[in-house]
């Protein structure tokens, strides 16, 4: 499965979603540090096939994914579902996490926009994780 990870950090999901067979795979972040240190993370761990671009949702088209993860605060991700939503493949799905349980709701208003179904989600010490699927 094609796979985005928006605000990928050190890009270990991606790596791991590398490693668990999803195919290609791009990484974005917004933080050069974060990008030079995916860089390194990929090159150590042999996952070629992860492709890493500086930036944020702007960077966005051209190409679809079955699966969206996105690890980024509330108002970015407010801001961005509707990019993400853009590229999602129909039936594919979308992963957010990076802001509280308390703001599942706004999440899930604005996703509902966008014929997302929300179908999961759980907490750790009040931080949120969600899975929507499209529709």
């Amino acid at each position: 499965k094609s796979l985005l990870d928006m605000g990928c950090g050190t890009a270990i999901l991606a790596i791991l979603a590398s490693m668990q067979g999803a195919d290609p795979i791009l990484a974005i972040d917004i933080d050069e540090w974060a990008y030079d240190n995916a860089q390194e993370n990929i090159a150590l761990n042999g996952t070629s096939n992860i492709r890493v671009k500086i930036g944020g949702a702007e960077l966005l088209g051209g190409e679809t994914f079955d699966i969206i993860l996105a690890n980024i605060n509330r108002n970015i991700l407010l801001n961005d579902i509707r990019h993400y939503v853009s590229v999602l493949n129909e039936g594919g799905i979308l992963y957010m996490s990076g802001f509280y349980t308390e703001d599942i709701p706004a999440i899930e208003a604005e996703c509902k926009k966008y014929n997302l179904q929300l179908v999961y989600n759980g907490d750790l010490q009040n931080w949120a994780v969600v899975k929507f699927v499209k529709q």
